[in-house]
């Protein structure tokens, strides 16, 4: 095939992205739509790059030494990447290759001027937009001067933001081409940017322009504030018109200068109300072409628009797909179950099966529609009440939801609300019995599942696990575990809302709940304290383990003096908390059976910070120190008037609490134990699947819906494509910042906490353990990369129970996501630390390091000088 080195815009379409790169792929399709117009131009093919590329042999050895370097060695990157840039400059481009540029240009007018823009074949991809990161040169006049800046272009692959980019996202360098458009260049009125959906909100129906007078350039640099309009079906509905007091124009003899616009311009808008929604129209037209939310370059010139640019935005959260065009209102599940990070489709649909209320996916998250509980006036007053006691960002978001009369559909009482909240738990004793009962009861069904499936293979391993899921299902909606876990968080707040109406004290139950019996989270992080125990007095142990990075490392542990008794210590650690891991509601993260390293550097953490027995200590200190609250409560209710009857009433909800609030964490243990056992008959599976050459490697039937498995299991065949595809789609997921409510319209909706109780500049969040504290900030993102000292207050994204491990070696708690009954809280209170979660951006807002004070009493936390 003889190499192309010009293509006519008209030639190509968003199919050849690899021949023109992105950009001109884009602007190709762009071309093709009716009543679109663009500017005529053409593309230097990849070929072409890779022709230049061949003719520097010295570049081999540089990209090689370029893929060694660290991405945080800034000045290397800087000057390697500004060397191969020089080089390519410096090729002369073969005489061919200059003839057919030339050519082109003779067709479409020598002596017009023209835009070289960089088009690289990994950028404006629907995962990763790559925008910026090469170079575009406006108005350029002449065939010498438009070789000189296609060769630029080639060489702006290597722009130091590019490479650094590529290094970060784990992106080869030599698999990114570059193609180059050469683009009549138009001198507009105005010109500016078209979101096809809010960018900030989401909103699909709402589309955003800015606009400026002159090149669009003045906006991208952004050297001057544009006008913004909003506009929803068909009309402008809000615009806030800038003081433009700059514009970038063209020069008759090539390239570009800045302005002054005269003063009574300043102020005018860059385009009318109608023009604006006659923009808005072609744009819904290229949004329709390319099948999803477009960013948009346009111009206007002599009252026409015309197109020069567009591309996927890539920062919006997808919606949920339903089949219909109702409206619906979307809660994150993630957000409930603190897990925010995107789930495998194996992970989500085994959630999906195995969950009380039907879930919806969305950018690899799950979410439950609550519209019907929302339109009916009954349930609406239930889910708001639970929704807020969680978290009071998503109630509040749910409320400017419903403020939107339109949005959510009043329906009649009769709707389906189930039983109001936490009306099934009165009928339970105040029995400890009860809760020992259950937790025998759910450990019985988990032995009897391990039991059963060891036999189970091919299909009939997937009818056993379907069965298995309605009996996982059952014991989850078990009406005594109901009621206990509903027991405990009732006694809470009934305590929380009467202490301090009786006694002007907030968050009793904080200090009430310390050290409660039956706690299976706070009993997993003062077990890895006794395994520290363990191992301490044997140096040779500790010193193997600060080197460990093989999985296998408990068998080399048994040659070591000591490492017998360390190496059993861990194992029964493993063999009762193994499959607990961070994320673990997705089944395919790995446990800590399964990555046992994960566990090292906190057992390490925990030899140097502790003395032995401090396990025993800490759960006898915050047992001695709840029973001191108790008397102080009662002694104080008793002098009060009516005093007796109050302090039985309490005394009766302390009991009551104590009895039931440490079930709260054992059902997602006991989901989570099944969830191990599901995940190896799983992977033996697909270990056959392995043996038989139906797929490359065992984890790939982690992309694969529990029902595609199915499939596969049956036919012995798969769709090798389909993985691929599902690979790039959760690696792009990583991205997105799942909304707490979404809607079908695309609107992220935050919710606000509404307070002016706090001091200006502090962070709010949800009081959710009582206390004040002040210490070093340490943000982890990791567990496998906790460092922490005595008084560290550790700072995270969302804390499930695989983290407890860690809170016992820290003084306060702070997280962007959580609520008052979600994991991290209820251990934070067990364990006495104060903590503040639902705080907004908390790991970009606290730098590692800062000193910061944890308000758990009032919910706010102050960074400090």
């Amino acid at each position: 095939m003889t190499e192309r080195y010009v293509l006519d815009l008209q030639e190509v379409d968003e199919t050849q992205v690899a021949v023109v790169g992105g950009k001109g792929a884009h602007l190709g399709g762009l071309s093709r739509i009716e009543g679109i117009r663009v500017p005529g131009g053409f593309c230097v093919t990849t070929d072409a790059f890779r022709r230049i590329m061949a003719e520097a042999p010295s570049l081999d050895d540089r990209l090689d030494q370029l893929a060694r370097l660290n991405p945080d060695d800034r000045e290397a990157i800087r000057t390697l990447s500004a060397q191969i840039r020089r080089t390519i400059e410096g090729v002369a481009i073969p005489g061919d290759l200059a003839a057919a540029i030339t050519r082109a240009l003779a067709q479409l007018g020598e002596q017009a001027a023209y835009a070289v823009r960089s088009s690289a074949t990994a950028e404006d991809l629907p995962t990763a937009s790559f925008a910026g990161q090469q170079d575009t040169y406006l108005n350029v006049v002449g065939p010498a001067a438009i070789l000189e800046h296609v060769s630029r272009c080639w060489a702006s692959v290597f722009t130091e933001r590019a490479v650094a980019y590529r290094q970060r996202n784990g992106i080869d360098h030599r698999t990114v081409h570059m193609a180059v458009v050469v683009q009549q260049m138009v001198f507009p009125h105005a010109a500016g940017i078209l979101f096809t959906a809010d960018p900030v909100t989401g909103n699909r129906k709402v589309a955003t322009v800015d606009a400026g007078f002159g090149l669009g350039e003045a906006l991208v640099s952004g050297l001057v504030n544009p006008d913004v309009f909003k506009v929803r079906h068909g009309e402008v509905v809000a615009k806030a018109i800038a003081a433009k007091q700059r514009a970038v124009h063209a020069l008759p003899a090539g390239g570009t200068q800045e302005v002054a616009i005269d003063s009574w311009r300043q102020e005018q808008p860059a385009l009318t109300d109608a023009q604006v929604v006659r923009l808005v129209q072609l744009g819904r037209r290229i949004e329709a072409h390319f099948g999803r939310p477009q960013d948009i370059e346009w111009c206007l010139i002599d009252d026409g628009f015309q197109i020069v640019q567009s591309r996927p935005i890539t920062t919006l959260f997808p919606i949920p797909e339903t089949g219909d065009q109702e409206n619906h209102v979307y809660v994150s599940v993630g957000h409930g179950q603190m897990m925010t990070d995107p789930m495998k489709p194996l992970g989500l649909s085994m959630w999906q099966l195995t969950a009380m209320v039907p879930m919806h996916t969305a950018g690899g998250r799950l979410f439950v529609d609550v519209t019907q509980r929302l339109a009916s006036p009954a349930s609406r007053a239930g889910l708001l009440d639970v929704m807020g006691r969680g978290d009071p960002l998503i109630r509040d978001a749910l409320e400017t939801v419903l403020e939107r009369d339109d949005f959510v559909p009043s329906l009649p009482d009769a709707g389906p609300g189930g039983p109001p909240a936490g009306g099934a738990s009165a009928t339970i004793e105040t029995d400890p019995a009860i809760v020992t009962e259950l937790i025998e009861r759910s450990q019985a069904s988990i032995a009897a599942l391990e039991r059963d499936i060891r036999t189970k293979t091919g299909p009939a391993l997937f009818d056993f696990l379907l069965e298995a899921f309605e009996e996982h299902k059952q014991v989850l909606s078990d009406p005594p575990s109901m009621q206990a876990i509903m027991a405990g968080m009732e006694a809470t707040w009934w305590l929380n809302d009467t202490l301090q109406e009786w006694l002007g004290e907030k968050n009793t139950a904080d200090t009430l709940t310390l050290s409660a019996p039956d706690n299976v989270t706070s009993e997993m992080g003062l077990a890895l304290l006794d395994v520290a125990d363990v191992i301490r007095p044997h140096s040779e142990v500790v010193a193997f383990l600060q080197g460990v990075e093989d999985e296998d490392f408990l068998d080399e542990l048994a040659k070591l003096t000591g490492g017998t008794e360390a190496r059993d210590a861990i194992e029964a650690y493993l063999d009762r908390y193994g499959m607990r891991c961070v994320g673990e509601i997705d089944i395919t993260r790995p446990r800590w059976r399964e990555r046992p390293t994960t566990l090292v550097p906190v057992i390490l953490d925990n030899v140097r910070n502790f003395e032995p027995g401090a396990a025993e200590r800490r759960f006898e200190q915050g047992r001695q120190k709840a029973q001191k609250k108790e008397q102080d409560v009662l002694s104080r209710l008793r002098a009060l008037p009516d005093g007796d009857r109050k302090a039985d009433e309490a005394k009766r909800m302390i009991d009551r609490v104590r009895t039931f609030i440490g079930y709260r964490e054992y059902p997602k243990y006991g989901i989570v134990s099944r969830y191990f056992v599901y995940k190896q008959a799983l992977l033996e599976e697909a270990e056959r699947l392995v043996q038989t050459n139906v797929l490359p490697e065992k984890e790939d039937i982690f992309y694969l819906t529990f029902q595609e498995l199915h499939g596969v299991v049956r036919s012995n065949q798969v769709d090798g494509r389909l993985i691929q595809q599902r690979k790039d789609a959760f690696r792009s997921y990583h991205a997105l910042t799942p909304p707490r409510v979404l809607t079908s319209d695309g609107e992220a909706v935050t919710g606000a906490y509404r307070r002016d109780d706090v001091p200006a500049g502090s962070l709010i969040g949800l009081p959710v353990s009582a206390g004040t504290i002040e210490g070093r900030a340490r943000v982890i993102l990791d567990m496998a990369e906790a460092d922490l000292e005595a008084g560290d207050i550790l700072v995270t994204t969302f804390t499930d129970p695989s983290w407890s491990p860690l809170f016992v070696a820290v003084a306060g708690l702070v997280t962007e996501v959580g609520g008052l009954m979600t994991h991290g809280a209820v251990i934070a209170r067990e364990y006495g630390l104060p903590a503040v979660v639902g705080v907004e951006q908390a790991t970009r807002l606290i730098r590692d390091g800062q000193r910061i004070r944890v308000h758990g009493t009032d919910g706010y936390v102050e960074i400090l000088p």
